[in-house]
């Protein structure tokens, strides 16, 4: 019973936005949307309803936290060190095929 109760707490609307309104915003929808959401690619108002949810739902709000820390640790860690030599030869090679491709 506590399982079900639980559960059915999850998927309700928290803080502000309780009730079911239009700017009602349930956790399976939030976190369905989070990959969207944390890339900006909502529109203005849902992005909107999204934080509001986030700002009122710890499970949600730290859901998010996580993801976007994540994203920014993968980042910084990944990104490729290009040695300035090979850089140097790459240009001097499009330099060279440049000149050879406009002389003939």
């Amino acid at each position: 019973m506590d399982e079900i109760m639980n559960e059915q707490a999850i998927n309700q609307p928290v803080g502000s936005e309780a009730g079911n309104g239009p700017l009602s915003i349930e956790c399976d929808e939030a976190v369905h949307q989070l990959y969207h959401y944390l890339d900006g690619e909502l529109t203005e108002e849902r992005r909107s309803q999204i934080s509001r949810h986030l700002d009122d739902c710890s499970p949600c709000g730290a859901a998010a936290h996580f993801e976007a820390e994540l994203r920014h640790v993968i980042a910084d860690r990944c990104r490729d060190r290009v040695p300035e030599a090979l850089i140097e030869r790459v240009a001097l090679s499009i330099n060279e095929e440049q000149r050879h491709g406009t002389d003939g």
